[in-house]
C-alpha cells in the first residue's frame, strides 16, 4: 500500500505535476530533475509504502533523510515536480497510481507523465517528441504544437499505471514521449522533453542549455543507475513501444 505523505499544504491555484520516476532511457528523470533545480523548488512531502525500494535519500547540506520519490513544489510557478532516485520495479503499479492519483485529485493538480520510447538514432539527430492525453488535455497538447503519435503503440510501467488510472477516472493528464537510446542516459531526449514539451505545458521559463553543455557530466553522473534499470524487467520501466504490424 502506498501513501502520499505531506510536510506542509503548499499554496497553489493550477499546478502542473512533472512526474520522473527512472524509466528506460533515463529521460523522464533527467528532465524532472533539471526543472526541479532550475525552478525555486523546495521539498515538501514524499511517497511512502512497503513495496518501495529499501533506500533513503538524503540531499546536500541535509541530514534528513527521505523517501528515494519524493515531492518538490515551486509555489510561484505553481509547479509540483515528483522526483524518483532507485528503479521502481516489481512493485504495485496500480497501487503506485491509485495513491498518486487520489492525491492529484485532492489538489486538483494536471499530470505530466514522461516515458521514453527506444529508439536507435545517429547522434546529429534530433528526438521527437509526442504527446498523448486523457479527459480533456489534448487541448493543451495542441496549444504548445506536441505531435500526436506517428505509429501505434503501448505505455508500460510507472507512466502507463498512472497514464491508465487518469483514462479511467476521465482526468486530465498529459503523456510525452520522447525517442530516447535505451542503453545509456539521454540528456539529449531529456532537453527535447523539458524545451518542447513540459516548459511550454507548465508555463515555465526554464534554461536547457545546461542539458546540451553538460551531457557527459550527467551521462557519467546516471550510469550506474541505468545499469541497475536494465537489470530489472523491461515491463516494469517507464517506456513506450509501437506494436504496428507493419513500421
Amino acid at each position: 500500500m502506498f501513501e502520499v505523505s505531506t510536510e506542509f499544504a503548499p499554496s497553489l491555484s493550477d499546478p502542473v505535476l512533472v512526474e520522473g520516476l527512472p524509466g528506460v532511457g533515463l529521460a523522464g528523470k533527467i528532465a524532472a530533475d533539471h526543472v526541479r533545480e532550475q525552478l525555486d523548488t523546495r521539498y515538501f512531502g514524499e511517497l511512502r509504502g512497503e513495496e518501495l525500494p529499501s533506500a533513503a535519500a538524503f540531499t546536500e547540506d541535509d541530514r534528513t533523510l527521505h523517501s528515494p520519490v519524493r515531492l518538490f513544489v515551486d509555489e510561484s510557478n505553481d509547479v509540483i515536480v515528483l522526483v524518483g532516485d532507485v528503479p521502481i520495479e516489481a512493485i504495485d503499479a496500480d497501487g503506485l497510481a491509485g495513491a498518486l492519483s487520489d492525491w492529484m485529485d485532492e489538489i486538483g493538480a494536471t499530470p505530466l507523465y514522461l516515458s521514453g520510447l527506444p529508439t536507435q538514432r545517429e547522434p546529429e539527430d534530433v528526438p521527437e517528441l509526442y504527446g498523448v492525453a486523457t479527459g480533456e488535455a489534448g487541448g493543451l497538447l495542441d496549444e504548445v504544437d506536441v505531435s500526436a503519435p506517428a505509429a501505434d503503440g503501448l505505455i508500460q510501467g510507472p507512466a502507463g499505471a498512472l497514464l491508465s488510472a487518469a483514462k479511467d477516472r476521465d482526468r486530465d493528464a498529459c503523456g510525452l514521449i520522447v525517442e530516447t537510446t535505451p542503453k545509456f542516459p539521454d540528456p539529449e531526449g531529456a532537453h527535447v522533453l523539458v524545451r518542447d514539451g513540459i516548459a511550454p505545458l507548465a508555463g515555465v521559463d526554464v534554461d536547457t542549455d545546461p542539458l546540451v553543455e553538460s551531457a557527459e557530466e550527467i551521462m557519467d553522473r546516471r550510469r550506474q543507475l541505468a545499469q541497475r534499470i536494465q537489470q530489472a524487467s523491461d515491463g516494469d520501466q517507464s517506456r513506450a513501444s509501437v506494436t504496428g504490424m507493419f513500421q
